[in-house]
């Protein structure tokens, strides 16, 4: 928002310019609210004042529980929201800004009387540095911190110059989310010219594909293994895929080991799914209906306000909407008691 309106796309915004004066959302049954139209001129007006023309809440935490009270919301937990600081090619810059950010994020929640959580950014291009910094914004009182949703290309996940990482994670009882956005390294698909021209709408439906292979190798190739004790959280990639998806790795991990001539005697992906990874939702209807394939302790809620894609300030709609046939006890597990279990509050 800084940068004012320049470089704007036709329809994006903020979830904190819905509240503005003359504004009828435009909402689907069970969706959040549509993405703003950026030629309207009270839009660009907002936009043009930097977060000077957004809500108090959104860059000052005494103030947030205005917006939450408007939505129904109790408490959150934070998500770092300029996703390319997970994603600098200087990694000593890329440790130096991490460090600033959760200095900036243990400020802002600390001044919401309770109601805020932030989710540190942990720097694990760096191992040695990510250890560290777990351990310093553990003694700060996080509850759980992120790491990029792809790794690095050349050192993915499963290679053991992570343990120390991992380690360091399950020790503190520090669940490490992945969210969307959060590349250490944009996937080819994205960066390399195709024959084929790029198609918007295979590219947000297929957004879960960035993080499949993370966990595939989080699930599948020993890491979730050797620390039991470890929580990993899938962040706003939405979850009506993952019952499906599962089934799949399932069958996958099997074939494999027939196609070597060897017999599989592991832990079935699904079971390791059980036991260590969440995902969270916003407006996914499927991922209700499918939750006890899913896991109904590994589903979590979440608003995603104040980005584009917030069902703020309609939530309880929302919820009423996609939990509509289900009972309570399932809402409030996945609305707000998981969370509570997996971070302790």
């Amino acid at each position: 928002p800084s940068k004012g309106a320049r470089g704007i796309r036709r329809r994006m915004g903020f979830a904190g310019m819905r509240k503005r004066d003359g504004l009828e959302l435009q909402r689907r049954t069970g969706h959040k609210p549509e993405v703003d139209d950026m030629r309207d001129a009270e839009a660009k007006r907002i936009l043009a004042m930097g977060y000077d023309g957004l809500r108090a809440g959104i860059r000052d935490g005494a103030y947030r529980h205005e917006d939450q009270d408007e939505d129904g919301i109790e408490a959150e937990f934070l998500y770092p929201g300029f996703f390319g600081l997970f994603s600098f090619e200087n990694t000593e810059l890329l440790v130096a800004c991490q460090k600033n950010y959760n200095d900036w994020l243990h400020d802002y929640a600390s001044a919401s009387n309770g109601r805020l959580f932030g989710l540190a950014a942990i720097p694990i291009q760096d191992p040695q540095a990510a250890v560290e910094e777990i351990d310093r914004v553990v003694k700060k009182g996080f509850k759980g911190g992120c790491i990029p949703c792809t790794a690095p290309p050349e050192v993915p996940y499963k290679d053991e110059c992570y343990e120390p990482v991992w380690a360091a994670a399950e020790e503190a009882n520090f669940p490490l989310s992945m969210h969307v956005g959060t590349n250490a390294y944009v996937p080819a698909q994205y960066r390399q010219k195709s024959a084929l021209p790029r198609d918007e709408t295979f590219d947000y439906a297929s957004t879960p594909n960035t993080v499949q292979r993370t966990l595939v190798d989080l699930m599948c190739r020993g890491v979730a293994e050797r620390h039991p004790n470890l929580k990993f959280v899938v962040g706003e990639f939405n979850a009506g895929w993952i019952a499906h998806w599962l089934d799949r790795v399932d069958q996958g991990l099997l074939r494999e080991h027939r196609f070597k001539s060897r017999d599989f005697t592991g832990e079935r992906p699904h079971e390791v799914w059980r036991r260590q990874f969440y995902a969270t939702i916003e407006d996914d209807r499927p991922a209700v209906l499918t939750r006890e394939i899913i896991g109904l302790d590994n589903l979590m809620w979440g608003s995603d306000y104040p980005h584009v894609d917030s069902t703020w300030p309609c939530s309880m709609q929302v919820l009423d909407e996609i939990f509509e046939g289900v009972g309570d006890d399932d809402r409030h597990k996945i609305t707000r008691d998981n969370v509570k279990a997996l971070y302790g509050i």
